[in-house]
């Protein structure tokens, strides 16, 4: 039988109850997390930022399990081209934008004359990112950030280089501590920088001595031309022109095979509305949906848009969202689908029926989250429709929608 050492069972139970008393026993991920935003703040404090900023940022005992579940998310499916477009540029986001651009009006036109960019493509961007400033994100930065460092995998170098800039900004006097929220990966404001371009781009537009891009339209909206200009725009060329292909076009696409004018027009290619392409400027052909659906003409300037969100279905989301506040109509080519995407105000009024037929969904919000996909997945085994969970207007009929 092993010799018992009766000393070192009396000093681990003592132990073990003091710990077990005081509500102090941590486990290992606890302990490992703690350690990791002990380091953060060393590291912060060694970067040139204030202990006392640090100290009040960095107060954080559990990582955001929210921030972890939202960055691990992969999405049920592919959200079709007229699903995105019919959420983010509906006559809804239309007529607000047309209104916050009469607003400010006399902001939107000096970032235009001292930038070059269509005031109309500055606006875009902003209604596009958050609604005109109604939906910027409530995630608390720091914490959000810290969570990614200390429990987010492969970028921690990234997420730490985010949060320190993020810090810093608050460290000058641009932003106050309270005012750092957004969204899980770190983009915040009126028209969601991140904080290392946040550092790079924002300017201050209203003279105020500070870049406040949370609270300042001016500041956000001169910004968001900066960062367009820096992107290549090129002052007084178009972004993008709606067009019709030939039926059976088989030719060149993509943004990158960009070719003269002429030369489109040469293989068959007219605006939407039948007129021929007229014009300098080279321009590459997208068909998003296949050469039955919309076609667009995109220029140099679509390809500065580009770069604020990498996604094509995102630029030509600003873009059409430009040009429609801009008084154009809306696309003339209609989508090859008989199942088009909902407006925003379809998709709460579907909640809303949803809610009226018995499924428990919470509260309608006009956010097509798993629990309403789930009810939609429901509504389509009963009409005998593939289960897909997406808010079409096949769906939204059914329920009595029109």
């Amino acid at each position: 039988m092993r010799h018992i050492n009766k000393g070192a069972i009396r000093r681990w139970l003592v132990a073990a109850m003091a710990a077990s008393a005081a509500g102090v026993a941590a486990s290992p991920a606890q302990a490992n997390f703690g350690s990791c935003i002990a380091n953060l703040k060393n590291a912060a404090v060694n970067a040139g930022i204030s202990r006392a900023v640090v100290t009040q940022a960095l107060d954080i005992n559990a990582p955001d399990e929210k921030v972890l579940r939202l960055s691990k998310v992969q999405p049920e499916f592919k959200t079709p081209i007229w699903d995105y477009l019919g959420f983010l540029v509906d006559e809804q986001r239309v007529a607000d934008g047309q209104a916050q651009m009469r607003r400010y009006d006399n902001v939107l036109r000096a970032a235009e004359r001292q930038y070059g960019v269509d005031r109309h493509v500055i606006a875009a961007v902003w209604g596009v990112e958050t609604d005109f400033g109604r939906e910027a994100g409530d995630n608390f930065l720091p914490h959000a950030l810290a969570t990614l460092v200390c429990e987010g995998g492969r970028r921690r170098d990234f997420w730490r280089g985010e949060l320190f800039a993020a810090l810093k900004l608050v460290d000058r006097g641009d932003l106050q501590l309270n005012k750092l929220y957004g969204s899980w990966a770190g983009a915040f404001g009126q028209t969601q920088f991140i904080p290392t371009t946040y550092q790079r781009l924002a300017v201050d537009f209203d003279g105020d001595g500070r870049r406040d891009l949370v609270s300042s339209v001016p500041d956000a909206l001169g910004s968001t031309a900066n960062y367009l200009k820096r992107g290549g725009w090129r002052a007084g060329e178009p972004w993008m022109i709606e067009v019709k292909v030939p039926r059976g076009y088989k030719g060149p696409t993509g943004r990158q095979n960009k070719e003269p004018i002429a030369q489109w027009s040469q293989r068959g290619i007219t605006r939407a509305d039948g007129r021929p392409l007229t014009g300098g400027g080279n321009a590459g052909l997208l068909l998003p949906a296949g050469p039955n659906g919309p076609g667009f003409l995109v220029f140099r300037n679509f390809d500065a848009i580009y770069s604020y969100n990498r996604a094509e279905s995102y630029a030509l989301a600003i873009s059409h969202l430009a040009d429609r506040m801009a008084g154009y109509p809306t696309l003339r080519t209609p989508w090859p689908t008989d199942d088009p995407g909902l407006t925003r105000a379809q998709r709460l009024h579907l909640q809303k029926l949803l809610l009226a037929k018995g499924y428990n969904i919470g509260e309608a919000d006009g956010k097509i989250g798993p629990v309403t996909r789930d009810a939609i997945k429901d509504v389509e085994r009963q009409i005998g429709m593939p289960q897909t969970g997406r808010a079409g207007t096949k769906v939204y009929r059914a329920l009595g929608g029109r």
